[in-house]
């Protein structure tokens, strides 16, 4: 990445190597659930705002469970004369046998919708929030097996608590790991429980995806090497995706000098994923990209030491694609996808990438390297110029690439650079449902004019100044692409989180899984159609 994030997040300080494989099983971000542990049921109930102090506006489980209960949840509630605002709770005990706690949350207005201002769907955002508050609270009270109203919207709930419960702490002794806690939906009062359940599933494997991609991007470098990247890949998906690992020697083959160069300090070998999901049969298939640098110091050009460690999420887009492909591939959607991520880490060492070298890339466009920082859009050239043989009708990159666009955007947004108004509408679409935002940055010719006047090839990988960074990078990699459905997403600004997003705890965020899935899902139905 051209600069880093600083960003800190807790180190791993001791490491018992002997537990580490069987930590691995973990990584969809189940827990292992004991047969013989007493489980304790609570309850999760939603309200919408109000500001009368004579009644309760309930949603339709609440208050069918406030009926069974005689009335006791909307006569303990009003005792309190202060009503619930959106993202507040009340923690009741004893009124009702079934259950040891129950937790009313409040869900927001109803009826609220999409916020032009906002982008985002309003509505679903504050279930998100809201159940994710909930069920952490019952959590910290002890609370293990819990049921969590649909609150109106199923799928908006399952995500809030999947990923609100999500937590990577494989490393550290058993005592400090937070418990296991078993999640359901409430469909004992729900007219049509099977739909209900199918739209929990589909919550619970969005948040599955971004978990994963959460997972992987926390993982210290040391464990997450490019070679146990592919190999945890490959374990997730081979049920429903072809699986194809290329070594360094397949990378020489198909002069990919640019993604080689990269790779060049390392004593780690580099790697290519090729994944392939066939949902349905498509001679162009939608094409996913993803920058997975393991590990980046910034080569020759080294970072600062304070915040380095963030770095071993530097291969954040790597864990999105594969994110998006364990939920696309458990949703069965009837889609074509290829994934193309080329894994390296980005060392300095006497054998590494010298700034001023020049490099060739696959398409045979040389590249004059005066910034080993600037490495993330190295290795994306060839992956980009490789994904182009496969006809795709469309072509997603997404990588932790500048620094520049978490000055730009911060953690608002995901930027979005592209060559098509109606690829970005409909991505912008799919990011108002899944809450996770995106927003459009330009590919002006002005940015392009910025790397290809270079004195010694063809491109350099940097700008020549500081100004407009990430819209430099983006200019960069357009050069290695000729598919008119291209977008090319900059999540630097959107790795990790510090409490921006409610019902995400702090660390790597997974962002911007969901939208990608949720983006898919559309062009699957659209392709359907």
């Amino acid at each position: 990445m051209a600069a880093s994030i600083v960003k800190r997040v807790s180190r791993v300080k001791k490491l018992n190597v002997s537990h580490i494989s069987a930590r691995y099983k973990l990584l969809t971000g189940s827990r292992h659930f004991s047969t013989s542990k007493q489980w304790n049921n609570a309850l999760v109930l939603g309200v919408y705002e109000n500001e009368s102090t004579d009644s309760i506006d309930f949603t339709g489980t609440a208050r069918k469970f406030d009926e069974k209960a005689d009335g006791k949840i909307s006569q303990l509630l009003l005792t309190v004369k202060k009503p619930l605002k959106c993202g507040k709770t009340r923690t009741l005990h004893a009124v009702d046998p079934e259950f040891s706690s129950v937790l009313v949350t409040c869900i927001g207005k109803r009826g609220e919708g999409y916020d032009e201002l906002e982008t985002v769907d309003k509505g679903r955002e504050s279930i998100r929030a809201a159940v994710a508050k909930a069920v952490l609270q019952l959590r910290e009270l002890g609370e293990n097996e819990i049921e969590v109203d649909s609150c109106g919207d199923t799928e908006a709930s399952a995500e809030g608590c999947h990923l609100a419960l999500f937590s990577y702490d494989d490393l550290k002794a058993e005592k400090s790991r937070k418990p296991a806690v078993r999640i359901s939906c409430a469909t004992r009062y729900s007219q049509d429980k099977n739909s209900m359940e199918k739209e929990w599933r589909k919550g619970a494997i969005l948040a599955e995806g971004q978990n994963l991609s959460r997972r992987l991007m926390e993982m210290p470098a040391n464990l997450l090497t490019p070679t146990k990247f592919a190999e945890i890949i490959k374990e997730q998906l081979a049920d429903k995706c072809e699986v194809l690992v290329r070594d360094k020697d397949w990378a020489e083959s198909m002069k990919m000098g640019s993604f080689l160069s990269v790779a060049r300090g390392s004593v780690e070998p580099p790697v290519f994923l090729e994944i392939e999901y066939k949902g349905r049969q498509s001679d162009s298939p939608l094409a996913l990209v993803g920058k997975g640098v393991t590990f980046d110091t910034g080569g020759i050009s080294i970072k600062p030491s304070q915040g380095m460690d963030a770095m071993r999420g530097d291969m954040g887009g790597a864990a999105c694609v594969a994110g998006s492909l364990l939920s696309v591939s458990k949703l069965q959607l009837p889609v074509h996808v290829k994934a193309f991520i080329p894994l390296c880490e980005n060392m300095p060492s006497g054998s590494a990438t010298k700034p001023g070298d020049v490099v060739t890339a696959m398409n045979g466009k040389t590249i004059q390297v005066d910034n080993t920082d600037a490495e993330g859009r190295l290795i994306l050239a060839d992956a980009l110029c490789y994904s182009e043989q496969f006809n795709p009708s469309l072509i997603l990159d997404m990588a932790t690439l500048t620094g520049a666009i978490d000055v730009a955007l911060g953690a608002g947004a995901a930027g979005v650079f592209t060559n098509s108004e109606n690829m970005w509408n409909k991505l912008q679409k799919a990011s108002v449902r899944s809450g996770d935002r995106v927003w459009r940055m330009p590919l002006f010719n002005h940015y392009t004019k910025k790397i290809t006047e270079c004195q010694l090839a063809d491109l350099n990988n940097i700008g020549g100044s500081r100004s407009g960074g990430a819209c430099t990078a983006a200019a960069f990699l357009k050069e290695f692409v000729n598919n008119k459905n291209w977008l090319h997403l900059d999540i630097a600004g959107v790795m990790s989180n510090s409490g921006d997003v409610a019902y995400l705890g702090k660390g790597m965020s997974g962002r911007p899984t969901r939208t990608v899935i949720e983006f898919i899902n559309l062009m699957s139905k659209e392709t359907k159609n």
